[in-house]
């Protein structure tokens, strides 16, 4: 059995409230492998986008042991993490957060160039990945030319530029409606796949996470 994209082994986070600590998440041991695209299931509050931004190495606080591609990164100082988001990871949000004044394409070719890539290079890709999510015709519009659906293609086309072995998603259809939704999540399915890449989705949406490949529930702080 391949190694797991993502592996986490007792992974804790803790807020204070004035006297009160709070256990957001308690003890977590969860593998994503190659390919792989899991569903993290739970109502709002308990923990999810707190578990993606631990394995997102957004930020600190975390305890526990966090290896992505084969790298324990929860311990790596501040360049070393952005080293293994950069290379590594993938980001869908509920809300698209595209650069404004940039059009769909300038959106998708600005991190690869960021990464390394020539213009040219990343025009070719971005130009291939807005293409399979039905944008052909779309790529110099910005944003607010973009219906809600759209942009949210664009969004995931930006995640999956610089071909990254683990795409993490949070409540990447939350923000449209269920016809939109429906649309937007079998396009990012079959591009995540297309793709090779292994996927992470926080979703409270049973509908949705039923159709990927395996579902982890989260219930007050630990998965079931």
């Amino acid at each position: 059995m391949s190694e797991p994209i993502l592996q986490t082994r007792g992974l804790k986070r803790s807020f204070r409230q004035g006297e009160a600590v709070i256990d957001v998440l308690r003890s977590i041991d969860l593998d994503v492998r190659p390919g792989e695209i899991v569903a993290l299931l739970g109502p709002s509050g308990s923990g999810k986008s707190t578990l993606l931004q631990a394995v997102g190495l957004l930020e600190g606080g975390f305890e526990g042991s966090i290896r992505i591609a084969g790298k324990e990164a929860a311990k790596l100082p501040a360049g070393g993490r952005t080293e293994v988001r950069r290379n590594s990871l993938g980001f869908v949000y509920q809300f698209h957060h595209l650069l404004p004044d940039f059009s769909a394409i300038e959106n998708v070719v600005l991190p690869q160039m960021i990464h390394g890539a020539t213009r040219a290079e990343a025009d070719t890709r971005a130009e291939q990945l807005l293409g399979a999510l039905g944008l052909s015709q779309r790529l110099t519009h910005r944003p607010n030319q973009l219906s809600g659906g759209e942009q949210q293609r664009v969004a995931v086309a930006r995640a999956l530029a610089n071909r990254p072995a683990l795409v993490l998603a949070d409540e990447p259809t939350g923000n449209l409606d269920e016809a939109t939704a429906d649309r937007v999540f079998d396009e990012f399915v079959k591009l995540v796949r297309g793709e090779g890449s292994a996927a992470l989705v926080a979703t409270h949406n049973e509908r949705l996470a039923e159709r990927m490949d395996r579902v982890v529930r989260l219930h007050e702080g630990r998965l079931e």
